[in-house]
């Protein structure tokens, strides 16, 4: 194992060392929370799908190929199809927005006080979402260094938090460059190829497993229905996605590298349910899927090889976690704390401080990291945790984010009720239901819904001065009377 930890350690003091790096390059708000819009399209498709991609796409993903076989593809290919609709339709009108988040556009479209609420759910979507992946280093710290499940969690979680800190969203794009690049490597040209032939091919594998196991709809129509309702939806309107729509260097760059990334995803997850499928020929009666990744690594792959597919396996983690991690900061700061403040009396400064801004942001980091990591300690279920954040995402702010884009006669009357009436619909149910059950998201999308509508309608529109704005921003124009805001620096990566 000496090879295994020699390859793993020094993977994880590189990640240190490019964040490290990174550190110089935040030097303002823009710079620290969106990289200063300046990515060009290598970097950006790289980033954003290491983000997408992370603990519960490889973990999860392998132990639904182990479970249900080609169709257990479907919860990672339903994000990939996400990301897909993302950057045709979306990306590149959010992008020429130049916002920091997603409840900022809200307060854009709507005008008043739709960002605190909207603040409020994306927030617990963006932590549960840091908490999930950093959940999934204990099964690789597990694996190689034998270390109990808590000092596992600690310690991935505090490499995370601190290049998260350091540089911010600089040194999360230039990690997650490397952890892209680690991750492509280990999981699709090493995994992947090894655990089929170990599994004696293609052929073989179809005489092993049960009926059904090529199928691509064997996991169920209502199950893939769910998948594509939650994920494919929750990749539209995600805090930590749209950060990284965020900085984009132009409109194209968000729109073309973000179907690259999202055709790379639909890779990956097929990928995984065929590394699941290979497991389950291997060892058809383990005692818990979830330990499927890890076993097939332990077990199949040879020395040096197994260091490199468990640090691609921590990158996955790492860059979910650390973009999660950047997105709850942002929006607790930004949406919630700034507000909380407006309200209770203390107006902000009106020219804000660049240091201040970057301290306030780093020290939020760090203190949600360290929630993210107390949680993460208590709680073991990477998918109920994943579950419950897209529940509430989908549920409660689905309908206003994607009613703002798209239908002109919605207002904050309209926003506020669909957000508080879907959130409290999926809560009610998640509790009477239970956490995985489908009717949370069903019910609680379908009540946001007519919420929106019924609210919307029945009050008046929202005032022409706002929608003019609106207007204005989305079309990548200063709105009238506004001072220019000026191109961004011309920096590609």
């Amino acid at each position: 194992m000496a090879v295994d930890y020699l390859v793993m350690t020094g993977y994880l003091l590189g990640i240190v060392g490019v964040g490290w790096w990174g550190k110089r390059r935040a030097a303002s708000k823009s710079d620290f929370l969106v990289a200063g819009r300046r990515l060009g399209p290598l970097m950006y498709t790289g980033t954003m799908a290491a983000v997408v991609l992370g603990g519960a796409s490889t973990i999860g993903g392998v132990r639904l190929g182990y479970t249900y076989g080609l169709s257990g593809a479907w919860m990672v290919f339903a994000i990939g199809l996400g990301l897909l609709a993302l950057s045709v339709l979306f990306s590149a009108r959010i992008a020429r927005l130049r916002v920091y988040t997603v409840a900022e556009m809200l307060s854009l479209r709507y005008g008043g006080a739709a960002s605190l609420i909207s603040g409020v759910v994306m927030w617990v979507y963006t932590l549960m979402l840091a908490v999930t992946s950093t959940i999934a280093y204990a099964t690789v710290f597990d694996v190689l260094f034998d270390v109990p499940r808590w000092a596992a969690v600690v310690i991935g979680g505090s490499i995370v938090v601190g290049y998260s800190a350091l540089g911010g969203m600089w040194s999360i794009t230039l990690t997650d460059m490397v952890q892209f690049v680690v991750k492509s490597v280990g999981v699709l040209v090493l995994l992947l190829p090894i655990a089929v032939v170990r599994a004696g091919g293609f052929a073989e594998m179809k005489e092993k497993l049960p009926t059904g196991y090529f199928s691509f709809t064997s996991i169920g129509g209502e199950t893939i229905f769910t998948f594509v309702l939650i994920y494919t939806f929750g990749m539209l309107i995600g805090q930590d996605i749209w950060q990284r729509v965020f900085t984009a260097r132009t409109d194209r760059v968000a729109s073309w590298g973000g179907t690259a990334a999202g055709v790379y995803c639909l890779v990956y997850a097929l990928a995984g349910a065929v590394i699941g499928m290979a497991t389950k020929a291997l060892y058809p009666t383990l005692p818990s899927a979830d330990g499927a990744f890890a076993t097939i690594v332990k077990n199949v792959l040879p020395t040096g090889v197994k260091g490199l597919v468990l640090a691609a396996a921590l990158s996955a983690m790492m860059s979910t976690a650390s973009g999660a991690l950047i997105a709850s900061a942002t929006v607790a700061n930004n949406d919630i704390w700034a507000r909380l403040r407006t309200l209770g009396g203390r107006p902000a400064p009106a020219v804000a401080d660049d240091h201040d801004e970057v301290r306030s942001n780093r020290l939020a980091i760090v203190a949600l990291g360290a929630v993210s990591i107390v949680v993460a300690c208590l709680l073991d279920d990477v998918i109920s945790a994943l579950t419950v954040a897209y529940n509430l995402l989908v549920g409660g702010l689905l309908v206003p984010i994607l009613g703002g884009l798209l239908w002109r006669r919605g207002n904050l009357q309209g926003a506020l009720a669909s957000m508080i009436a879907g959130g409290l619909a999926v809560i009610t149910l998640m509790v009477t239901k239970g956490v995985l059950a489908n009717e949370p998201v069903y019910y609680g999308l379908a009540v946001s819904l007519v919420a929106y509508l019924a609210a919307s309608l029945a009050t008046r529109p929202t005032d022409a001065a706002v929608l003019e704005q609106w207007r204005h921003r989305l079309a990548g124009q200063d709105a009238p009377g506004a001072q220019p805001a000026g191109p961004a620096p011309a920096v590609a990566a």
